[in-house]
């Protein structure tokens, strides 16, 4: 550590820091625009100009070392005058349209020059014009006059995307940000770039001008996609979610979330919403009440239940439904006497489970914080970049500081980022791959493996990295979840990180993968899975936010047996599922209900509703309450969510956010089989994730939107 003054005030900071860098430990605003804490430094913008003691000229904050015993003045009048310069540069081609601006309100160019900027300009030459860009439906780019060249954009691009998508071409005042040969921004973290942008040249194309920043009310909420759990500001106004930008939670999601986060919420506001209950009469639907509506399907429940027996009626829900949501349903078909109940729609192999309770959850193997430091990780039947931005992102990270990145995939796939070694094989014999890096392992351990018939240089190459390093992960994927072997997968990755000190664990592929098995949400003795439900096992369904057509491994087939039970009821905020169910109860999606989700990493994170609910909507774990009521089951006299979660989780655990130990854990179950695998796993492409992402209309003219909505048995 060593010591300088700052403005008078002794301050602390590790050797090598920036004099940026000490006056935020120090709580001191340095006026900054191309400076970014999670950027590599480019001082173009100058405005950090501060007075360093001894130098002749202001020294710009962000690129300037500490060194013991500096004297740094960033209010003395040279610093002052220094800034107040480069602000008058920066206006000098400036537009000075804030009235109309987009970004007016929230301009980090327009708040400087209040402190910073002249009342009148030395300059009356005509003001510079760069020519509108299109570069697709997320990132307007129409404003491009307005960029003060700070080039935040494109370093995100090159570093945290890892894919350099903007960069700056020509020079002085004919410099321009652009894409060069007219391409459009196709990072699945792009809408980052209009957070980071100070001006008002990068925006949102869904959100602009369609409402004043200070018009909007701002709560904070958590993603319903993927594991990452990202901690999201919405913004609301006259009780309509309006634009989602990101909360800053080093932890989980640092100041970044993935496109899909931020632009999911047009289908919050889409024609597809549910308004009322409905139920089928004669093939037409017929809008009811909600006593209606529940009064028809526990009446339906009950004799079919008399007819046929409890074990006829199961629940499918899905993981990325709240906590609450699915602890709900499982008591429910509990309460009338089945044990059919699984989230688990995407999977090929259903291992029968232990006792209630008594099977830990699969999740993570480490923190989501972890994955940045990693010096050595094996990614199994995973398109990581797609399927998980965040994580990816970390990873990203940890590959720049030299991390060497594996992966055992059916396909070659641009991650951006470095792969180091890979073992490319179809997904049928993913078992074999992995029991070859198995005995690759073991050949130089000198230890026992499963045997196989040949080990591949690609196998051989893949232990010896995970041989060395300390900080090691073996991470399996959505592919490697829903795969035909998916035990042996998990066995194998089991062994190899027993014997080379990595941790296992899963990516998982929904926001409460983790937290729909803390819910047991899986069949108990007896029970149906997924699989056998979606099969045709059942006489009565409960789909809770839950498409099978595109959410679960069967697809189409799955409908039609759907089609053959005798009542199915769709809990869903959406039009979904009309064409086979027989009742249809309109939920809130998650700004519009209170809940939890359980992260990858076993993070329990709960979050209030940001908006009323839409017209005669309600929200899931209450319709499920009061249609438990209704049934006369015993033990539903909820009066919160809150009380949900203590049920779910325990007091403890509801109230600290950290599952007991035990909770978590990745045991295989079953013995390895190395034979081929007869189905292709299904796995969800980017924006065809759950049924929120699928009605995001911007989201859905991506590039990423464009090919086959689902891979393998899907499609």
């Amino acid at each position: 550590m060593i010591e300088i003054d700052l403005d008078g005030k002794k301050v602390e900071v590790v050797e090598g820091s920036l004099i940026m860098q000490a006056a935020e430990k120090a709580g001191t605003y340095i006026p900054h625009f191309c400076y970014h804490k999670k950027l590599s430094i480019a001082a173009n913008c100058r405005m950090c100009l501060v007075d360093v003691e001894k130098m002749p000229k202001p020294m710009p904050a962000c690129a300037t070392p500490v060194t013991q015993g500096m004297i740094v003045r960033t209010k003395s009048d040279k610093a002052i005058k220094a800034q107040q310069s480069v602000m008058e540069f920066l206006l000098i081609n400036h537009p000075l349209d804030c009235p109309i601006c987009d970004q007016g309100g929230e301009c980090q160019l327009q708040d400087l020059a209040v402190g910073y900027g002249g009342s009148a300009s030395r300059y009356d030459e005509e003001k510079r014009v760069v020519a509108v860009k299109d570069v697709g439906p997320l990132i307007s780019m129409q404003e491009m006059s307005r960029c003060i060249h700070c080039t935040r954009c494109v370093r995100f691009g090159q570093e945290v995307a890892g894919a350099m998508e903007l960069g700056m071409s020509h020079r002085g005042e004919h410099a321009e940000i652009e894409t060069f040969i007219g391409s459009t921004i196709d990072s699945e973290l792009s809408g980052n770039m209009i957070d980071i942008c100070p001006v008002g040249a990068l925006t949102s194309k869904p959100f602009r001008y369609s409402a004043r920043t200070w018009e909007l009310s701002r709560r904070k909420s958590i993603s319903p996609h993927d594991s990452t759990g990202a901690n999201l500001i919405v913004q609301v106004k006259n009780n309509k979610v309006m634009r989602v930008v990101p909360l800053e939670n080093e932890e989980v999601n640092e100041c970044w979330i993935a496109d899909r986060d931020r632009f999911s919420y047009e289908a919050l506001n889409c024609e597809e919403r549910l308004s009322a209950p409905a139920i089928k009469q004669g093939g037409a639907w017929k809008t009811v009440d909600w006593q209606t509506a529940l009064e028809y399907v526990a009446n339906g429940l009950t004799q079919i239940k008399a007819d046929h027996g409890a074990k006829s009626i199961g629940a499918l829900v899905s993981p990325h439904s709240t906590l609450e949501e699915i602890f709900l349903a499982g008591a429910l078909v509990r309460g009338l006497g089945s044990e059919n109940i699984d989230y688990r729609l995407r999977n090929a192999e259903f291992p029968q489970a232990s006792a209630k309770g008594e099977t830990p959850a699969r999740w993570l193997g480490t923190s989501i914080a972890s994955l940045s430091k990693l010096q050595r990780v094996l990614v199994v039947g995973s398109n990581l970049r797609k399927d998980h931005p965040l994580f990816a992102l970390r990873i990203r990270h940890a590959a720049r500081m030299g991390c060497a990145v594996s992966l055992v995939h059916s396909k070659a796939q641009d991650w951006a980022m470095p792969i180091a070694n890979s073992l490319i094989a179809e997904s049928a014999h993913w078992a074999t791959a992995l029991a070859e890096i198995a005995a690759a392992v073991a050949l130089e351990k000198g230890v026992a493996a499963p045997a196989v018939a040949n080990v591949s240089d690609s196998a051989k190459a893949i232990a010896l990295s995970l041989l060395g390093g300390e900080r090691k992960a073996i991470l399996l994927g959505n592919g490697a979840a829903h795969h035909a072997k998916a035990e042996s997968l998990l066995a194998l990755a089991n062994w190899i990180g027993a014997q080379t000190g990595a941790t296992v664990g899963y990516l998982t592929e929904a926001a409460n993968t983790v937290g729909a098995q803390i819910a047991d949400a899986l069949p108990g003795p007896g029970g149906l899975n997924a699989g056998q439900m979606l099969g045709g096992g059942l006489k009565a369904a409960v789909l809770l936010n839950t498409e099978p057509e595109f959410d679960s491994a069967g697809g189409v087939a799955s409908v039609r047996a759907l089609g053959q039970c005798q009542m199915v009821v769709s809990l869903s905020p959406f039009k979904a599922n009309m064409a086979f169910c027989d009742v249809i109860l309109p939920i809130s999606p998650f700004t519009e209900t209170p809940g939890s989700f359980v992260n990858a990493e076993g993070r329990v994170q709960s979050f209030h509703a940001v908006v009323k609910p839409l017209a005669d909507t309600r929200p899931g774990w209450k319709a499920l309450r009061v249609l438990a009521n209704v049934l006369g089951l015993p033990g539903f006299d909820y009066e919160s969510s809150q009380d949900v979660l203590a049920r779910a989780l325990g007091e403890n655990a509801s109230q600290s956010g950290q599952l007991p130990p035990g909770r978590l854990g990745n045991i295989a179950i079953g013995a390895i089989d190395l034979s081929a695998a007869s189905l292709e796993p299904a796995v969800a492409s980017i924006y065809a994730l759950d049924s929120i992402v699928r009605r995001a209309s911007s989201l859905q003219m991506t590039a990423d939107a464009r090919p086959v909505a689902v891979e393998g048995a899907i499609a």
